[in-house]
């Protein structure tokens, strides 16, 4: 059930820092050291917090790493039985991620199962979303961070336009925004990464007044004659777009582009077996063509509390400080799906 309620989050603010912590090993004779990103709860209103410490690249790439790890991990658990309802698309998941490794159209980072996958010529894929009528006439583009969408990020932010990115896993926050007007020739490639997003862009929140003109976001695989997706599985791409339709930010007529290789094009995506929140695609680049789908599938209208998987509120930080604000707001408590149990073919295979 979706709950359409006006915020103004005016309590809640993020600031961008580092938290040393040491941790003591049983039978060591010393200490490590971590050094993380992390956000605070301050003051009345979003901003920007400026701190004492300089950025510490390394420590924040090998934090995002570790974290990226976990998560993928936690994505692997060998649960429920075959029978599982989400199952087929897990059997459609792995089959596209077993096809380009075997194919060799994958690319850094390998393997690809379990991400959106990067492959072979995503920088023509790339170009060919750039020659959009939406992209050149578009302002504010939202891209997903993932890897083969890198060029993409450099092209919006070439093109002069604003980019609004999401903070890796929404773990660290929620969006940030980037303006080429920020940045020089030096810097705008760096801009594209995660951490040169940390670096450069400005943390929003949720009372941001922004309109996003267009959503490109990662696939593993899309139907061309339906528009129907499937992710990476873990229901970011659904938060995100749940969150800018919340917030007022997009509507139905917002497009939503994918980049994706040929070889992930699939014809065994069933739209009735579709959820509520499952984002469609409206046009599909790849390094060969552009495919508009004219999609009927609905699009989400806003966050589903009950779909919503506790193991991912608990993960999320913003979607728990929205969900309690709304249930302060209401007097109501807003539903939580139940726990997820992955089918086997959703695991993830262990290393040599």
């Amino acid at each position: 059930m979706f709950m359409h309620l006006n915020l103004n989050l005016h309590n809640v603010s993020w600031c961008w820092g580092f938290l040393s912590s040491s941790i003591m090993y049983t039978g060591l004779l010393h200490s490590i050291q971590i050094r993380f990103p992390f956000i605070t709860h301050q003051t009345p209103s979003f901003k920007v917090c400026s701190s004492k410490v300089p950025f510490d690249e390394s420590s924040y790439e090998a934090e995002r790493l570790r974290l990226d790890a976990k998560a993928i991990e936690s994505m692997a658990i060998e649960a429920a039985a075959a029978a599982d309802p989400k199952a087929w698309k897990w059997a459609i998941r792995k089959r596209v991620w077993d096809l380009m490794e075997a194919r060799n159209i994958a690319q850094f980072p390998r393997p690809v199962h379990h991400r959106i996958p990067n492959f072979v010529s995503a920088s023509a894929a790339a170009d060919k979303l750039s020659r959009l009528e939406v992209f050149l006439k578009a302002k504010c583009v939202k891209v997903n961070p993932d890897t083969p969408q890198k060029r993409v990020r450099f092209l919006t932010l070439y093109g002069g336009k604003m980019l609004l990115t999401p903070q890796p896993r929404l773990r660290t926050g929620f969006f940030s925004v980037l303006e080429s007007s920020t940045l020089n020739p030096s810097t705008m490639n760096e801009a594209c990464t995660s951490v040169g997003v940390a670096k450069y862009g400005r943390p929003i929140g949720l009372d941001e007044k922004i309109k996003v003109d267009l959503i490109v976001i990662g696939s593993v695989a899309v139907d061309p004659i339906t528009g129907a997706r499937l992710g990476k599985g873990e229901g970011f791409a659904e938060l995100e777009y749940g969150m800018l339709h919340y917030m007022g930010a997009i509507d139905d007529s917002t497009p939503v582009v994918t980049s994706i290789h040929d070889e992930q094009l699939v014809d065994d995506i069933p739209v009735e077996k579709l959820l509520v929140h499952d984002v469609p695609v409206d046009i599909i680049c790849t390094p060969t063509q552009v495919i508009f789908t004219n999609t009927s599938i609905p699009k989400p209208q806003g966050i589903y509390w009950d779909k919503l998987l506790p193991e991912k509120l608990s993960q999320i930080k913003i979607l728990r400080q929205l969900k309690a604000r709304i249930e302060r707001e209401t007097g109501h408590k807003l539903p939580t799906g139940p726990s997820e149990k992955l089918p086997p073919n959703a695991q993830r295979r262990k290393k040599p």
